[in-house]
This record gives C-alpha cells, structure tokens and sequence, in this order.
C-alpha cells in the first residue's frame, strides 16, 4: 500500500515550503518517524520525518523546488515485499490500516475499510523544531462528524517550546480521533483522521476502531511473553547504539535519545514491556523503567544474598543488612494531607511546570549577580507623550516605552560584545548578530519570552513593530518555535505593573537579562549653572542579572552605564522613529 507524504504546515500563515534536500532516494527502506528530507519555510528550516515505514517508493518534488502546504511530495510503500517500480492504481493510502495490525483490519467493517481505502487522511503529531520529539494535546476544536476546511484549525498542542494550533492538512469530515486531550505523544504519531469524501465511517466501525485501538498493546504476544522489567535480574549490557528496528520492536527517536542519555543498553530495552500501540515501548515506559533500575537490582541482589533461615549466623547478618539499607536510603516520601475548607490545590499547567523547571535550572546553572542604575528618562517621556497619537494613527500600533530600552541594551551590547554570549562547557560562544529575547506576560499568567531576530539592524520603530507582532501572536498562541528560540540577550519589563526595579532569572542558555522598571517621578538633586536645584524628573532603575561564571563586575557596570548614558543623551534631537 502506497502512503502519501505532503508539505506540512508549519504555521498558520505559511502555505508553501521548498524542499532543501532529500535524506533518502527511491528504493531506500525507510524506518517510521525516521527523517526523509528537509523542507525551508520563510519562517524556519525543519526536517519532516516519514509518517510511515516502508520503501521510498516515488520522490515527486524534487530538490531546490517550492510547493503549497498539502501537496504531495513523496510516496512510501508500506508493503513489506514493495517493488520500487509501484504501477499500483491511486487506492494506496490507508493510514487507518497501516497503523494496525493486519488481524486487527479484518475485524474491521466494511464502511471503515472502504472509507479508509483512499479516502482517510492521517493527521500527525507535527514536528514543531529540531529539538522537540513529543507533544501534548491540550483540546481538540472539533468532534467527530464535524466538517473541516482545508488549514482551518483542529486542535491546540503543547510542546516544551511552544503551544501552537494545528491546522487541518486537507478538507472533509473529522472521522476519528485517536488520541484524547491531555495525552501527550511522539512526533509522527497519528492522532486523528480526516475523511476526504466527506462520508463520515459508521458509529459501528468507529467503535470497533476504538476498540482495536485500545486492545492492540494487550493482543501483542510478543510484548504478553515478555516479564516487565522490574522483575527482571540484571542483564549484560553489550549494544548502546540502538536501532530504530531490532526484529519486531520498533524504537522511537524520543526512546533511543532517553536510551543514550541513561546508557540503557539495547538488551535492556528488549525486556521491558510496552505499553503503547502494538507493544511500542513509551517514554513512561522507559522512564519508569529507568527508576526502577537504580533500586531493582540492590532490593534483588539483598533477597539473593540473603541466607537461609537455618543459618543464622551472626557474621552473615551484615553482609545482608548492608545493601537493603542502600535501598532504603530513599524512602518514599510520604503525602501531605491539607484540609480542604482552608486550601484550595491547584495543579500546574504544563507551561507552568515548564516555566518551573527552566527556572530551577538556570539557578542551578549560572552564578546570579544583578548590578542595578538609574536613569533620568524625561526626555524620552516628553517625546513619547508628544509623538504617541502621531504614531499610532500614522502605524496603527501604540508606542510604548519598551523600544527605547530594547535599543538602549542592543546599543550597550554592540560596544560590549562579552555581554552578548553563551557557555558551551569550557567555552565562551560569541554571538555576532544580536538576536533580542523579551519577556512577555499571558492573560493565562504564564509567561514566553519571544525572540526579535538580528535586532541590532532595527531602530526604534522597527523594535516597536517587532514587539507587538510577537507579543501579540504569543498571547494569541500563534508564535513558531523559531519565534522563540535563539535569542542572546533579554530584556524584560518588571515596572509594567508598578515595581521599581528586580532581579530576574537569566534566560538560558543567554549570561545576562536586564531589568526595567518603573518609570516615577521623584525629586532629585541637578548642577544647573554651577548651582545645586532639587527638580523633579521621571527616573527609572535599570538592572542588568548576569553570569558570574563569564561576565565580572566591571564587564557589567561598564554595559549598564553605556544603557544609563544612552537612555539620558535620548531627546527630541536624537531620536529617531
């Protein structure tokens, strides 16, 4: 059976791709979730992986060529026996069946057999950036039976760099939905399908699917025949560099890479029963697998070890004693109870435990030093009260303050480039091209920090319009992963909601975030003609939070005085929108 591949969509305002270069030739036997060709967009370069395993049977778009989102660019032959030289009639694709077990398809009815022959679309876990191997469903916009136009959104995912709507790869009628909300899954996992004839499979067929669906891991005799691994003695690791195919296993680019991290070895992986569609072994599954590793084998070699009952001879005792107490060095922490007239718990969203962990880890990464300076901003003030309904009504967006100091921090960096770098182990990464991050607040009260590319090339308009674009598709949730990756330098705005100046936590894996606050006016004392006045000036405190590890003191007190003198030489004769 043929299975198409098409140009994804890779945001809501792209339709079309170019196709940079083919990983794989016609003939090749290609492994699913296996990465096939590299497509450019005007926003980001990805690679698309293969919805299906099989022989790269057709390239129909070759390299250097530009096509629309939804055009079929390649076919992958699933048949185990393919012939390269497929003459096979336009029947081929039929994700439903391909995803299943042949005994699971001939139970299926014949309404979903002849819906799936061709007319079933398979909707897939996209692929959100390089680095990103799984997603969560956060809801699904639609129900089965619903009609659905080509692009228009179907459901929201999350994944760790972004949460991002999906949009619907061709027109027809939803006719199933594979993974419920809140299930998170591997890249190139089929969630959904789209019946493009718009006949919509019988609620018979829907529920057999549904039921093969969720008795697949359980039918698996392979997976039934093997004990769960926490139950099993030690094995001899010999193979760490793990297949994406070993005989009937198949082994996904998010479990090889946990897999290498935690040097679990391919014979390892071979004992530990799966959980997902037809025994796959899961993330959880190895997660699991890979904590109970660390006590399993003491626990088992303790009842090992231990000796018989008619001996019970003292001298033994310890040899017994000393690794059950290894095992137990961690005992199980036990729940705290709260009474529930005087708490109310709230569980964190995933971008919450996301913002949580990132937090932790900067913590734990970088040496924290926050360095902090006024700045007499009247001027800029008076400009901006003077010119702000010029702008808007001329641009159509309103001109805030934050441009004046995303300028005054990209000027500060050009002239101290030490600021603008990453760590990489025992080496120091010098950014050439000033890539902006600011922090920007959710209406759900969470927080993403967009990215405003090669910002040292833009001047305060042009930092204007970057900031509202992005932050207004963040809080939309329209922002791309590129969107917000790749950033140098941040700066956030903490006197948005009146606080006169903080310490915030580095964004990393950048050295330095500097802080705005406030914008008050207090009375300060100025050299006017020789003589001391006390006037009243609209001040702000800026900070800059920086690496110790890389940035010293003096690096940062010279950036921060460059920002404090560039923000006070900003006037009407200076400054340019």
């Amino acid at each position: 059976m043929l299975t198409d591949v098409v140009m994804p969509k890779m945001g809501e305002s792209l339709q079309e791709g170019t196709i940079i270069r083919w990983f794989k030739k016609v003939g090749d036997k290609i492994e699913r979730d296996e990465m096939i060709l590299e497509i450019s967009t005007d926003k980001v370069d990805t690679e698309v992986p293969a919805p299906v395993g099989g022989v790269l049977a057709e390239i129909l778009v070759p390299e250097g060529t530009t096509v629309e989102v939804g055009t079929v660019i390649a076919r992958i032959n699933t048949d185990a026996d393919a012939n390269v030289n497929i003459e096979a009639p336009k029947v081929e694709t039929t994700p439903s069946v391909q995803a299943k077990p042949v005994e699971a398809v001939a139970d299926v009815p014949t309404g979903a057999v002849q819906a799936s022959n061709g007319n079933l679309v398979d909707v897939v876990m996209p692929k959100m950036g390089e680095s990103l191997q799984e997603g969560t469903i956060i809801r699904w916009f639609k129900k089965v039976g619903d009609k659905i136009e080509r692009d228009e959104m179907i459901l929201e995912i999350s994944t760790d760099k972004v949460d991002t709507e999906v949009p619907a790869p061709v027109g027809g009628v939803l006719a199933e939905i594979l993974v419920p909300e809140g299930t998170t899954v591997e890249v190139g996992t089929v969630i959904a399908r789209i019946a493009t004839s718009g006949a919509v499979p019988s609620k018979q067929a829907e529920q057999t699917a549904s039921t093969d669906t969720s008795t697949e891991p359980a039918s698996q005799p392979v997976a039934t025949a093997q004990p769960p691994a926490t139950i099993q003695t030690p094995v001899e690791a010999k193979t760490f560099d793990i297949p994406a195919r070993y005989g009937d296993k198949f082994f996904s680019p998010l479990v090889r890479e946990i897999a290498k991290q935690h040097k679990v070895s391919l014979e390892e992986l071979l004992t530990i029963k799966g959980s997902g569609a037809e025994g796959r072994i899961t993330k959880d599954d190895l997660l699991k697998y890979i904590e109970s590793r660390s006590t399993e084998p003491v626990s088992k070699a303790a009842e090992i070890a231990k000796p018989a009952p008619e001996a019970p001879k003292p001298t033994v005792m310890p040899a017994v004693k000393e690794p059950t107490t290894v095992a137990e060095v961690k005992p199980t922490p036990k729940p705290i109870v709260y009474n529930e007239s005087e708490v109310e718990i709230i569980p964190m969203d995933r971008m919450r435990q996301l913002i949580a962990e990132h937090m932790i880890y900067s913590k734990h990464t970088s040496a924290h030093v926050t360095s902090v300076a006024e700045a007499d901003v009247t001027a800029i003030v008076r400009f901006r009260e003077r010119h702000k309904n010029e702008y808007e009504k001329r641009e159509g967006i309103k001109l805030t303050y934050t441009p004046f100091f995303a300028l005054a921090a990209i000027e500060a960096t050009k002239k101290f480039p030490m600021v603008n770098v990453s760590v990489d182990g025992k080496n120091i990464i010098r950014h050439k091209r000033i890539n902006l991050s600011f922090a920007t607040a959710l209406d759900d009260g969470n927080l993403i920090v967009p990215v405003i590319k090669n910002a040292d090339t833009l001047n305060i308009s042009g930092l204007q319009k970057a900031i509202t674009d992005l932050s207004t598709r963040a809080r939309n949730k329209k922002l791309l992963p590129d969107e917000i990756q790749g950033g140098t330098i941040t700066i956030t705005n903490v006197g948005t909601f009146g606080t006169l100046f903080g310490t915030p936590v580095i964004n990393q894996p950048q050295v330095a975030i500097m802080g705005i606050g406030a914008i008050k006016k207090r009375p300060v004392v100025k050299e006017v003609d020789g003589e001391y006045l006390v006037v009243v000036r609209d001040m702000v405190y800026v900070s800059i939070t920086y690496d110790h590890r890389v940035i010293d003191g003096m690096l940062a007190g010279m950036w921060l005085s460059e920002v404090v003198r560039i923000l006070e030489n900003m006037n009407e004769n200076t400054i340019i929108l």
